[in-house]
């Protein structure tokens, strides 16, 4: 399905009035104008998720159409401006196609991102937390196996003794592995491939962090996210490669 420029999002002149096709490099270019943060990484990963469907050349070349470049600045404004997921940025998207009217939240900024306007005395939302306890319960796990992890570095607790939510996930999955035999220490070559994924995550948006624009920093959230989905493609893509090659 060939997708044509959507008029929900704004446009401010983004998509060239050449109706003739264009390299990614191209589309690069022309989309950096408004979004110096864009990358072809970027491209390629909301093409990847069914954001925009750029034509083929017979050697494999991308070719986009003036209205897959309006398509994607339509996206990149939704993050930067609106903050919502891929997902959801897709149906609204595909109801203007439709001719659906689309109405979109107030553009907004995660408040302690906007500068001179946080209260101090404001209560700010924190990531979510549990304590001990509820991670042995959920995980079903005892006090014995939960140390044993811990001391291997597996299950990081904070100063304060509480989790977050994320070791839930962490703890099921080393729960599971070692029902295959793999112990905790067998798995801290996992864990330090994991903080080397994370170190290069870091490298790449480190400069958006620091950028004086509040809304690009808090792009750079987004962007960590898409690095982390791809980087865990990529090892399950050579983790199943490996297998193939060893297996029979």
């Amino acid at each position: 399905m060939r997708h044509t420029p959507t008029g929900g999002a704004g446009s401010s002149g983004t998509a060239s009035s050449d109706r003739k096709s264009m390299s990614i490099g191209t589309v690069l270019n022309v989309l950096r104008e408004e979004f110096p943060e864009v990358t072809i990484s970027k491209i390629r990963f909301l093409e990847a998720e069914g954001l925009v469907e750029p034509q083929r050349t017979p050697s494999g070349y991308r070719k986009f159409t003036a209205a897959d470049v309006e398509r994607l600045a339509s996206v990149l404004r939704m993050q930067r401006d609106h903050y919502l997921p891929l997902k959801v940025i897709k149906e609204h998207l595909d109801a203007l196609e439709r001719g659906e009217q689309v109405q979109l939240p107030a553009p907004t900024a995660p408040r302690d991102l906007v500068e001179g306007v946080s209260d101090p005395d404001e209560e700010r939302p924190t990531a979510a937390r549990i304590g001990r306890a509820e991670l042995l319960a959920a995980t079903e796990v005892d006090e014995a196996a939960l140390a044993d992890w811990e001391s291997y570095g597996l299950i990081v607790p904070h100063e304060d003794g509480g989790y977050d939510i994320e070791a839930v996930t962490v703890a099921k999955l080393v729960a599971d592995l070692g029902r295959f035999g793999l112990e905790p220490r067998h798995l801290r070559a996992v864990k330090a491939a994991a903080e080397r994924e994370a170190g290069l995550v870091e490298q790449v948006v480190a400069p958006l962090r620091r950028h004086r624009n509040p809304q690009t920093r808090a792009h750079a959230e987004a962007t960590a996210r898409e690095l982390a989905t791809l980087s865990a493609r990529l090892h399950a893509a050579l983790l199943q490669s490996a297998l193939r090659i060893r297996l029979p």
